[in-house]
């Protein structure tokens, strides 16, 4: 398989994220590509990662079919043969479709993000260590790096087109969305989490962290939408190495974050984009890293 930066199909391309094309199917359906970018520390890096984007697509669509009993989803199809029968259009681009391309419904797309933690780390760390707080609001004392949140914290963010998303108070969510939405998105948000924690913890995974998208479709419903608990969008731990109190090792672009953050502390990169290079073992550790993820996560190989 090819890796791939950019797409261009024969439909009307209306978005291009950090990492997906976005393309109108009719009205009320999309396309979305997941190119081979990368980014990290909210950089987009001139080089690609081989299979990122198949790893990306086939894990939101494993969650899609596992979720379809927990919440409404936005998922048609995520084959390529599937998603010809239903846009000709693309007989003849198969091979920049195969394994990367999700059929989608159209939704108008809530501008929050749906952060639930089951563990502190990251950003949440950060901010408890200095102060106490998550977004400003008190947790409890005495909580290590690394440690179990039990329940586990709804922590909206907003969503950013670039730069760093912000973490909001359920209160400013509220503001956002209106009161009975927010409801609405926090219960949806734990319940996909709950079932998607359960299911990878079979499988030696732990989600300590993950966001979800949510958006309205055209019959008014809110339903699950974007990608699924994968490898950009959670934090996964393995079971066996799990030790609070410290950080722990993730099955995600940490390869990528760890040759990043060793060139700024050595004072080669100032964290704006551009990226500096990035050399063939990094490139080739973040491809096997994701794989594994998709290994763990579904419990089978990936194949296209």
């Amino acid at each position: 398989m090819t890796a791939m930066r950019a797409s261009e199909l024969p439909l009307p391309k209306i978005g291009r994220g950090k990492v997906r094309d976005i393309y109108a199917v009719g009205e009320d359906r999309v396309l979305l590509l997941t190119t081979d970018r990368v980014s990290a520390f909210d950089v987009v890096m001139a080089e690609t990662i081989p299979m990122k984007g198949a790893v990306l697509t086939q894990i939101s669509a494993y969650w899609f079919n596992e979720l379809k009993d927990v919440v409404p989803h936005h998922m048609i199809s995520a084959n390529a043969d599937e998603i010809i029968s239903e846009v000709p259009a693309l007989k003849d681009h198969r091979a920049d479709i195969l394994g990367r391309a999700m059929l989608c419904k159209r939704t108008t797309v809530f501008a929050i993000e749906c952060v639930i933690r089951g563990y502190i780390s990251g950003s949440a760390w950060k901010e408890y260590a200095a102060s106490g707080t998550l977004a400003g609001e008190k947790l409890a004392t005495g909580l290590v790096e690394s440690a179990r949140l039990e329940p586990a914290i709804f922590s909206p963010a907003t969503k950013a087109e670039s730069g760093h998303d912000e973490n909001i108070t359920i209160a400013r969510m509220r503001e956002v969305v209106g009161v009975e939405v927010a409801a609405t998105l926090e219960r949806m948000t734990r319940a996909v989490y709950t079932r998607g924690e359960t299911l990878t913890r079979e499988h030696g995974i732990i989600i300590a962290d993950t966001k979800f998208e949510f958006g309205r479709d055209k019959d008014g419903r809110i339903i699950l939408i974007d990608e699924v608990m994968t490898p950009d969008s959670s934090r996964f731990w393995a079971v066996d190495a799990y030790k609070p109190g410290k950080p722990q090792p993730s099955f995600d672009k940490q390869p990528l974050r760890d040759y990043l953050d060793a060139e700024r502390r050595a004072g080669r990169w100032n964290g704006d984009a551009p990226a500096p290079p990035l050399p063939a073992s990094v490139v080739d550790a973040t491809s096997q890293r994701y794989l594994e993820a998709y290994r763990r996560v579904t419990g089978r190989e990936l194949k296209i």
